[in-house]
């Protein structure tokens, strides 16, 4: 065995173990309720646009897109944009045509203007509205009509019904070998009642969705050595593969 053979074998047996150890997991949980009282991931840009994910899982992402190389990432939920601007700057990284396809129920003004200016912009197609419509849908599949490789991002409302119908809707864009990211998926973790201002909850979010859709959808799989890795991470059990 060569030495970079041995050394994927090192990491993914040191994965394998690590995946068992529930004292590092509680610990690991324990860190991210308490860090969300500063609002942690807010802390982060990319490429100048606020990116609200842990470092870890934008690491993972980088992961997913070197590997996958895909012609196509549709994103839902916009925000600051930080999230397209890196799949956009993988993307330039990579070369050739790939694009983000983008969603938001409401893109700010002042969000709007930074990202159309910023220099990933050129690969990247914003549509404002509802992402479940029928218009914005229409409007997906014609950026996907003749894609080979389709990755799908899922960020945006993060109630179970709402994601459920995304998961099921978007799900059919991913092709085969590519993945869906489902982030917040931690929000079944944190204690029941602590978005009290939001109207997901405890058995009411992306994790309570992603139970639900796989039970009904063998087309994807948890890549559990992609999850178990990450240990701080929004979206436990979120990396799904498409086997079939």
């Amino acid at each position: 065995m060569d030495q970079i053979e041995e050394f994927k074998k090192e990491r993914k047996h040191a994965i394998e173990q690590m995946s068992g150890d529930e004292d590092l997991k509680k610990k690991s949980l324990d860190w991210i309720v308490h860090a969300d009282k500063y609002k942690y991931t807010y802390n982060f840009n990319w490429l100048g646009r606020p990116i609200i994910k842990f470092p870890n899982d934008i690491v993972l992402m980088q992961e997913l897109i070197w590997d996958v190389k895909p012609d196509l990432i549709i994103e839902t939920g916009i925000a600051h944009g930080g999230s397209i601007i890196f799949s956009a700057s993988m993307l330039e990284l990579i070369g050739g045509g790939g694009e983000v396809a983008a969603v938001d129920i409401d893109i700010r003004k002042y969000n709007r203007i930074e990202i159309e200016k910023h220099p990933m912009y050129k690969r990247i197609t914003m549509f404002e509205g509802d992402c479940l419509s029928d218009e914005i849908l229409s409007k997906i599949r014609k950026k996907a009509k003749n894609k080979k490789r389709v990755m799908v991002f899922l960020d945006s409302n993060h109630t179970h019904d709402h994601v459920l119908k995304e998961l099921e809707l978007y799900s059919s864009f991913v092709t085969v070998g590519s993945y869906l990211v489902l982030p917040d998926t931690i929000i079944e973790y944190f204690p029941r009642g602590y978005y009290s201002n939001r109207p997901w909850d405890v058995g009411n979010n992306p994790m309570s969705a992603l139970k639900v859709f796989l039970s009904k959808n063998d087309n994807f799989v948890i890549d559990h050595e992609k999850a178990n890795k990450l240990m701080i991470t929004e979206a436990i059990d979120g990396y799904l593969k498409r086997i079939k």
